[in-house]
């Protein structure tokens, strides 16, 4: 007992003291490095934007935000989040059967309210410009068009998600599987097998945006707060044989300078975020600023999915803030309703043809 107190205590003062020196370490502009003269990247990062992945349309090939544009954004934000976070109306009706078809969770019959929401309050500027989208090339800061193998499988997978919610089984009668007939054919994020936020490329999201790196001489570690995915990636190593694939894909790593480098393939076949397959490769870069933050930086190729690499980049702010564990499902039931309320609509549709 006495020990385990005095390892607390002993980790307590070390997180006291680097929580103190970190800000002056920053204020002074020094890296720290590690014995081999590598930056040490350790530390928690929050990766909160308000800039968006996709750059909107009325900016063109514009990179960069006005401080105006900026702080109006910011502006914005906040007043959205103050009108969202006002106490609900007691005596308000409840809304229609199936939702009235409006934005939000199921048609706006209710979701998480704002206090779940923390996508940062401003948008990220590098060299103090602020950035119009994450993506920069293509330089319109769009996504590059899909290859049309890629463009059929996306519209067969999301066919049946895209079907507006009318209280009734539509898909009995249909060939093929329903998309309710078991768990399994789920989402992997819908079934907590992977965070929606990605793993390489990592993005931001409306919440959940912490970031923590572990590094030692021959191993980095990649925690990342949705779903508590941790990517391990090798230092100077060579890739798996190809037919070994992971759901967060096979990293690995070097410096080039200061840069830490990380290449990642072989992702597994269900792995994939925003249409890519498993033939990804991800190339990412990770540059400490001299206020204590990364740069984060990654170009995607996938020739079965998109007609030209893209890449993109966004700040990880540095925090003193701790990560904690991220429980999907933990006492959820929804998954089994989901179920549950499948069989009941199918059942309905049976009654009506038997009757």
């Amino acid at each position: 007992m006495f020990s385990s107190h005095r390892i607390i205590l002993s980790t307590l003062q070390k997180s006291a003291f680097v929580l103190s020196v970190l800000p002056a370490m920053m204020a002074s502009g020094e890296i720290t490095r590690t014995a081999s003269g590598h930056p040490d990247l350790s530390g928690t990062y929050n990766a909160a934007t308000l800039t968006p992945l996709v750059r909107p349309s009325a900016f063109g090939d514009n990179q960069y935000l006005t401080m105006e544009e900026a702080d109006e954004i910011a502006a914005t934000e906040r007043t959205l989040l103050e009108g969202r976070s006002l106490d609900s109306d007691p005596n308000r009706e409840a809304p229609p059967d199936g939702g009235d078809g409006s934005r939000g969770a199921a048609g706006n019959v209710g979701g998480y309210n704002t206090f779940w929401i923390d996508r940062g309050s401003d948008a990220f500027s590098v060299d103090g410009r602020f950035r119009t989208s994450i993506i920069i090339d293509p330089k319109n800061g769009q996504m590059p068009p899909m290859t049309k193998e890629a463009q059929a499988r996306r519209a067969k997978l999301f066919a049946n998600f895209r079907r507006e919610n009318d209280g009734t089984a539509w898909w009995v009668g249909q060939d093929g599987p329903g998309p309710y007939d078991n768990m399994e054919q789920r989402g992997t994020a819908e079934r907590c097998l992977l965070g929606f936020t990605g793993a390489a490329p990592t993005f931001p999201s409306l919440y959940n945006n912490f970031k923590r790196i572990v590094q030692t001489e021959d191993h980095v570690m990649i925690l990342i707060e949705m779903v508590h995915d941790a990517r391990v990636v090798r230092m100077n190593s060579e890739h798996l044989p190809v037919t070994m694939r992971k759901w967060l894909g096979d990293s690995i790593g070097w410096w080039e300078g200061d840069t830490l480098v990380v290449d990642t393939i072989n992702f597994h076949p269900l792995a994939g975020r925003r249409g890519s397959s498993e033939r990804n490769h991800v190339v990412e870069r990770f540059t400490r600023t001299e206020d204590g933050d990364l740069l984060y930086r990654f170009t995607v190729e996938d020739e079965e999915v998109w007609t030209t690499p893209w890449t993109g980049e966004y700040l990880w702010r540095a925090s003193g803030e701790r990560v904690y564990e991220y429980a999907c499902h933990e006492g959820n039931y929804a998954f089994g309703n989901i179920m549950r309320g499948a069989r009941i609509l199918e059942n309905d549709v049976l009654s009506e043809v038997t009757n």
